[in-house]
């Protein structure tokens, strides 16, 4: 989990992006924030975009941001029985993933958002769609496959007459 930061405001002020990375599947799940981004929520957005999806993980890998050493990220993680393990700031070494991700993705939104910075942040969901959907050098599968033992359907998996509705 981390943040980036210092992107193109989009137009409900949101200048980061909050970023969760399986260990184990790699899976990707981003949140538009804003700079002034605290603990609760944060939190908030942990279980809106990942404990819905997967449940609680066993361990929580973060650099030593104030915004997960706070006291509340204590006693948040005390009460669900899960264990905070903490490394230093940009210290690829220790949250390597996070790390890789984030440079991968910072290139990506400099590109999609250059033409219209102002709606950045309502193109995650695509963005996060294509990093998932992209075939991992680690594991040889994407992402969705992965997680879920399957490909998501795209535009272009549809036969032209599709079973939806939209073919004749």
């Amino acid at each position: 989990m981390d943040f980036i930061f210092e992107l193109p405001a989009d137009a409900r002020g949101h200048t980061g992006i909050l970023v969760f990375v399986c260990r184990l599947s790699k899976m990707v799940r981003l949140a538009a924030v804003r700079k002034s981004v605290a603990a609760p929520q944060t939190a908030q957005l942990f279980v809106d975009n990942v404990f819905r999806h997967h449940g609680l993980p066993e361990a929580f890998m973060s650099d030593r941001d104030p915004r997960f050493v706070s006291h509340f990220w204590q006693h948040l993680f005390r009460l669900l029985g899960t264990r905070l393990d903490m490394s230093t700031a940009d210290h690829p070494q220790t949250d390597g993933q996070t790390e890789r991700v984030d440079r991968v993705l910072e290139d990506i939104l400099r590109s999609v958002c250059a033409a219209e910075s102002t709606k950045c942040s309502t193109l995650l969901p695509q963005v996060e769609f294509a990093l998932n959907h992209a075939v991992h050098s680690f594991t040889g599968f994407t992402l969705f496959y992965v997680n879920g033992l399957r490909h998501p359907r795209t535009p272009l998996t549809l036969p032209l007459a599709s079973s939806l509705g939209g073919g004749g």
